[in-house]
């Protein structure tokens, strides 16, 4: 009786986190550059005095499905896509470096380039920040040539250039407020074999109809484990009072 309260006790938890960080992503299915989080499972055996009779699981939403999201074209002139693997870097709240595949870019109230979220983009000397201009031009390499207020239609010059960078991606870990850091700490140095493609936006990677069966799928077991908790509350009324009536 124990084995199976156990047992279905374990499950039930399991499915309940697998839940939570299926929501996660579906909550972002249309966050741009968004990477899902997959569910990974551990399991050991209970330590304690007599035989190893219990396995205790542990679910971990750590792992990134680092796949690339679909590229769509927007034609807006701040919108980049990474073409193929790389970051682009920006800086957390707390002044931090971090990465990021969210290509979404504009300029705030003071001229700095962020990303949709807030994040300051960086580039050859920290945050970038750009003097007013009638036209932007991002170039494959991160390079921003601008063409100043007033001046002619080819008069573009050069204002900065946006660093990109190719970590380990072994390396990365996933931030609460979606973006990536190495493990380490580490800064990355930019990576001269990252290319954007300009007037594009990568899209989420989230499979919303793989999510939304693994989903019904995970309901689906946390009932099963709950009925089987049930049955052995059940099971054991019946023995104590088969006990007592002996």
């Amino acid at each position: 009786m124990d084995k199976m309260l156990y047992t279905a006790t374990n499950g039930a938890r399991q499915a309940m986190q697998a839940q939570t960080t299926i929501s996660h992503n579906l909550a972002n299915v249309s966050t741009v550059g968004f990477k899902s989080h997959f569910n990974t499972f551990t399991s050991w055996h209970v330590e304690g005095p007599g035989l190893n009779t219990r396995v205790m699981n542990q679910q971990s939403a750590d792992d990134i499905d680092l796949s690339p999201g679909s590229i769509v074209k927007t034609e807006r002139e701040l919108d980049v896509a990474i073409n193929g693997e790389g970051f682009i870097a920006v800086q957390t709240l707390n002044g931090e470096e971090a990465y990021t595949r969210a290509g979404d870019l504009r300029l705030d109230s003071v001229g700095r380039l962020t990303t949709g979220q807030g994040h300051l983009v960086i580039g050859n000397a920290g945050p970038i920040a750009l003097p007013p201009a009638e036209k932007i031009d991002i170039g494959f390499d991160g390079t921003i040539s601008i063409r100043p207020v007033g001046q002619e239609a080819n008069a573009m010059v050069i204002a900065e250039r946006i660093k990109l960078v190719n970590p380990d991606v072994t390396q990365l870990t996933k931030t609460d407020d979606g973006l990536f850091q190495l493990r380490s700490g580490l800064l990355q140095p930019a990576a001269p074999d990252v290319h954007l493609e300009s007037g594009m936006l990568e899209q989420s990677n989230v499979n919303a109809v793989g999510q939304m069966i693994e989903l019904i799928s995970n309901a689906r077991q946390f009932e099963t484990n709950i009925k089987l908790m049930q049955e052995a509350k059940s099971n054991d009324e019946v023995s104590a009072r088969l006990l007592r009536n002996s």
